[in-house]
C-alpha cells in the first residue's frame, strides 16, 4: 500500500500540495508569528507555497488573517518576505 502524503492548502494560492513542498507560518502561545522551517514547533500553523508570489497573494488576501484569527501587522509580512527571501538564495 501506498504512504499516504499530507496535503496542505496554501493560504495565497489555495492550491492542495503536499506538506513537505510547503513552508509552515506558525504562531506561537505567545501570539509571535515566524517561519517554521522545521514544521515540528508547536503552535498554530498555516502552510504557504515556496514561493514569494503565494506570500504576496497571502499579504493580498489576508490568508495569515484568516488562519489565525487575528490581525497581522504589516511587519510581520515584511520579516516572513525577508525570511523567505533568505531561504530561496541558498
Amino acid at each position: 500500500m501506498a504512504k499516504r502524503i499530507p496535503l496542505r492548502q496554501c493560504i495565497g494560492c489555495g492550491e492542495m500540495k503536499g506538506k513537505k513542498d510547503m513552508m509552515r507560518v506558525l504562531r506561537t502561545a505567545e501570539g509571535d508569528i515566524c517561519l517554521d522551517v522545521t514544521g515540528k514547533k508547536n503552535g498554530r500553523g498555516a502552510y504557504v507555497c515556496k514561493s514569494g508570489e503565494c506570500l504576496k497573494l497571502a499579504r493580498k488576501n489576508k490568508g495569515l488573517e484568516r488562519a489565525f484569527k487575528m490581525s497581522i501587522p504589516k511587519e510581520v509580512y515584511d520579516a516572513l518576505e525577508r525570511e523567505f527571501e533568505n531561504l530561496e538564495a541558498e
